[in-house]
């Protein structure tokens, strides 16, 4: 099975080899969890959108067992109306609410998964839960067009929704729709209200920025529209312009928050991603080699620097 792997494990010249790759998905593999979950780090807690993240990692670095175990795991936790809790911390439920990005991004996840593998098996094993995760996020679109950002839940039944939609969030679940239509096409199940809803969504996301919550201080809030594909051509290369020097920090990687002095690798990460999807390479290799300070031991990334 490893050699077959090595064929879809990447590399990028001068910046990360095969078994650079490798060892990082080994260092994710090492955190996981009996259960299958893959916590924020050892002993912390477990969201569904971090760990689908990982889970889509692990596939990509060869550590194909443990991606499957990662993704039963979104099987087995998923509630009934489609969302799954906010923190999950060591198989107990430390927040019950439902966040609306989270319970969406499992269609990525499987999508990603589709891509890699072309797995028909494993696309309809997992529509189910992919169908009513979106189902559920659908349900909770605003008049405006943003999708609230989460649900709390009562004694144990879904409770009051929170009347407030995020760039960020709202931009993933962008995302995640268009990744919910593709597989709704490939399993023939057609899901003509997502495509409406992605379709709103987008507009709100081009448009009406000013009706989401202000968070315009996290660097997400400048790039995600851009990452999740709502904003695209040259809006979405003058969106990224618009505030590159205040929160690139050359050399090191971008800040997180504008106005703490921290650079984080995840942020610069999703920022590389944004900038190759507009065909920005060059621009997107230089941030990808600069956060390469914070690789350790075994492939392991420290989160930030200070």
């Amino acid at each position: 099975m490893q050699a077959e792997l090595c064929a879809w494990i990447p590399a990028v010249d001068g910046v990360l080899s095969v078994t650079d790759v490798a060892a990082t998905a080994a260092s994710i593999a090492s955190m996981q969890e009996p259960s299958g979950a893959v916590p924020w780090t050892v002993g912390e807690h477990t969201d569904v959108w971090n760990h689908v993240e990982a889970a889509m990692a692990l596939l990509v670095g060869g550590e194909v067992e443990a991606s499957e175990r990662a993704f039963a795991w979104c099987l087995e936790t998923q509630r009934a109306d489609g969302s799954w809790p906010m923190k999950i911390v060591g198989g107990e439920i430390e927040d019950h609410s439902g966040e609306a990005n989270m319970s969406a991004y499992l269609a990525v996840g499987v999508w990603h998964n589709w891509l890699v593998r072309r797995d028909f098996d494993f696309v309809r094993r997992h529509w189910p839960a992919v169908r009513r995760g979106l189902d559920w996020v659908v349900s909770l679109q605003l008049p405006f067009g943003g999708i609230a950002w989460a649900q709390e839940w009562v004694d144990g039944k879904p409770g009051p929704i929170h009347q407030d939609a995020l760039v960020a969030g709202s931009s993933s679940i962008y995302q995640s729709l268009r990744a919910g239509v593709a597989l709704s096409e490939l399993v023939d199940e057609p899901q003509p209200e997502w495509e409406l809803a992605g379709g709103r969504l987008g507009h709100a996301l081009r448009e009406h920025r000013d009706l989401f919550l202000d968070k315009s201080h996290f660097s997400m809030d400048w790039y995600y529209p851009v990452l999740g594909g709502a904003v695209r051509g040259e809006a979405a290369k003058a969106m990224l312009q618009s505030r590159w020097d205040e929160f690139v920090e050359p050399g090191l990687g971008i800040r997180c928050v504008s106005t703490n002095p921290w650079v984080t690798g995840a942020e610069t990460c999703e920022l590389v991603m944004a900038l190759d999807a507009l065909g920005d390479r060059p621009r997107a290799l230089r941030l990808l080699a600069d956060m390469q300070h914070l690789r350790a031991e075994e492939g392991r990334y420290w989160t930030g620097y200070v």
